[in-house]
């Protein structure tokens, strides 16, 4: 059973809109069904004058009166993104029931009062991981050969883990979505799924024309010996390096000649237990890029499949055990005047029976193997906390 409270909103929603908002249109895509899910998007988007390039600039044309549409939740799998670019799609997702695709448009209600959640009481059986700790050093190792053939350059291997559940996972699956340090804290639900998310990593925002993108590489204990341990990283500073260039090049394809600036490089701040290292890269849009076109040139994310990408998405389709269904993909919101879309890491999926959990790291030639199964761990050690019911609020 699912069922999320009504205070539960998706990320990126205006805030002077949550707790104010109802369903007006929900649509969904698979890969199975055909077709080029960019132009899904923009399409599903576009029947509701949503997306359309450029955003008007100056006086807000946002209506906030009941009635009026607001704008559109955006969820993208990786899968979908991978499909974008015409990049290797991987392994089946383990969570097939939430969609590659979903559209939930939304319109302005009068403000709603909380709902209390009923059902069954909430019970999170044990993790089954879908590869063991040696089978993702062997992976890593893999990735270092692949490396050091000239193969790629930096490729981010992602593992999965699932537990079963009975009750609503609703309240549990809110908690995720409630995480203040969490730029892209939220959630939506479907029929039989839903996704929380509690990221902290932006991948493309759109005011006007100015574009904007913050890729985070490189992850420490958020103690002080880990924040000086990330400083002073020769590996995680040249695997974060590597990324930003390779987002500043996605951005090449949609943004003004001369225009792409990183306004902040390797700034290093806090998610729950952990440092993380990111950048600000921003741009003006070119003339006649469509937002399909911009959804090709940032999706899948780059933080999180490697460089080259297409040749990344080809390592991780041979090397990870199962798909990444809807994370490590994008989900936000989209307004008549903003684009707002988050990677979704720190991210949870549910179905019937199970929730799902995808976390890990990237991987260069100087990774060692053990560490990077321990930072991958540390990164979802938080979001089955959460879920259990009893991680710290701060």
């Amino acid at each position: 059973m699912i069922t999320l409270p009504t205070s539960v909103h998706a990320p990126a929603v205006p805030s002077g809109c949550r707790g104010r908002l109802r369903v007006r249109a929900t649509r969904t895509w698979r890969l199975a069904e055909g077709g080029d899910p960019a132009e899904l998007v923009a399409q599903l988007l576009d029947e509701h004058g949503l997306g359309a390039l450029p955003l008007p600039t100056g006086r807000s044309v946002h209506d906030p009166r009941a009635g009026t549409l607001c704008g559109a939740a955006v969820v993208i799998s990786a899968t979908a993104g991978a499909a974008m670019v015409g990049g290797a799609s991987g392994k089946p997702s383990p969570a097939p029931a939430v969609p590659d695709i979903a559209v939930v448009v939304y319109e302005h209600v009068e403000p709603v009062p909380e709902a209390l959640v009923k059902g069954a009481e909430f019970a999170l059986g044990p993790w089954r991981e879908s590869w063991e700790p040696w089978e993702h050093a062997e992976a890593v190792r893999a990735v270092r050969e692949a490396i050091g053939a000239g193969d790629v350059y930096q490729v981010n291997l992602v593992g999965h883990a699932r537990a079963a559940y009975t009750g609503n996972s609703g309240p549990a699956l809110a908690r995720v979505a409630s995480v203040p340090e969490a730029r892209y804290a939220g959630a939506i639900a479907g029929d039989g799924w839903a996704l929380a998310c509690a990221s902290p990593e932006q991948l493309i925002t759109v005011e006007g024309d100015v574009l904007e993108t913050g890729p985070i590489k490189g992850t420490r204990p958020s103690t002080p010996e880990g924040r000086a341990e990330l400083l002073a990283s020769v590996k995680e500073r040249a695997e974060h390096v590597m990324i930003v260039d390779l987002e500043r090049n996605d951005l090449a394809h949609i943004a003004r000649p001369g225009s792409i600036e990183v306004s902040e490089l390797f700034a290093v701040k806090r998610w729950r237990n952990t440092w993380h290292a990111e950048s600000t890269i921003r741009a003006r849009l070119d003339d006649g890029v469509t937002l399909a076109g911009l959804l090709r040139a940032v999706c899948p994310g780059g933080s999180v499949t490697g460089t080259p990408k297409l040749a990344a998405l080809d390592t991780i389709a041979g090397l990870e055990p199962v798909g990444r269904g809807p994370a490590m993909g994008a989900f936000g919101y989209v307004t008549r005047e903003r684009i707002d879309l988050g990677l979704t890491i720190r991210t949870v999926a549910a179905d019937a029976e199970h929730l799902h959990i995808w976390a890990g790291g990237g991987i260069t030639w100087r990774s060692d193997p053990d560490a990077e199964v321990a930072e991958a761990a540390a990164k979802a050690a938080p979001l089955r906390a959460l879920l259990a019911g009893d991680a710290p609020r701060t």
